[in-house]
């Protein structure tokens, strides 16, 4: 499949037109979905040049425009669409065998049974948390810890500050399809979350079912309140 530099790539157009689109697309991808001003802004485009862009990117299958979703669009007047990548534009930036990983999977639950695919699923959640429990074991900041841990798994994550809570929001998923034909991944992953935090955590949203993020709400508990302490207490 060709790159996403390739992308309408002609005599016609210039290779820093497409590096731009490149950008827009790359930006979309690791902060998940945004409107037009937002992108024009975060890249330092106008708002004729950021349209032009995501107009060939929508051509091209790479974004979808979509309306905002209801907690995004409270307020007076119209609310703007935000634009999201789309499954074609995700492949784009991965570098997997997807269909080779569906396919094994499928022929592991037909051949042994759908606990093989679980317990494939609670194997890969369990290095997750081992790796994750050493990267956040010298922070005292665990979500934001969490965060940039899953980030350099490629996840391009963040956190989002809520009311009762945080948000963890994932802008990438690189097992997005092979999640989206056994949900047991992202529930072992949710799980394992759970407890690399120590707190309940709830999946709001995920890009295997076809939202823009995956999403998970951790809500405010005893241990986070005294880590916010501690730290407030360190700085004065």
């Amino acid at each position: 499949m060709a790159g996403l530099r390739e992308l309408r790539h002609n005599s016609v157009v210039k290779f820093d037109e497409v590096s731009t689109r490149d950008a827009v697309a790359r930006s979309v991808l690791e902060n998940g979905p945004s409107t037009a001003v937002v992108l024009g802004e975060r890249l330092g485009l106008t708002p004729p040049g950021i349209r032009r862009h995501l107009d060939l990117l929508i051509a091209d299958g790479i974004l979808e425009a979509r309306e905002p979703h209801i907690a995004l669009s409270r307020g007076r007047g119209r609310p703007s669409k935000v634009f999201v990548m789309t499954d074609s534009g995700r492949e784009q930036f991965e570098h997997s065998y997807d269909d080779l990983a569906v396919a094994a999977l499928k022929f592991m639950s037909a051949q042994s049974g759908e606990h093989l695919v679980q317990a494939f699923a609670q194997s890969r959640a369990d290095d997750i948390e081992r790796k994750a429990t050493v990267a956040l074991a010298k922070s005292s900041h665990k979500t934001e810890a969490l965060a940039t841990f899953l980030t350099e798994q490629g996840y391009a994550a963040s956190i989002e500050e809520r009311a009762n809570g945080e948000e963890l929001c994932q802008h990438h998923c690189p097992i997005a399809h092979v999640a989206a034909e056994f949900p047991q991944l992202c529930e072992a992953e949710t799980a394992a979350l759970s407890r690399i935090l120590g707190s309940h955590v709830q999946r709001l949203a995920t890009i295997a079912h076809g939202d823009g993020v995956c999403t998970t709400f951790i809500p405010t508990t005893s241990t986070h309140k005294k880590e916010k302490v501690t730290a407030g207490k360190a700085i004065k």
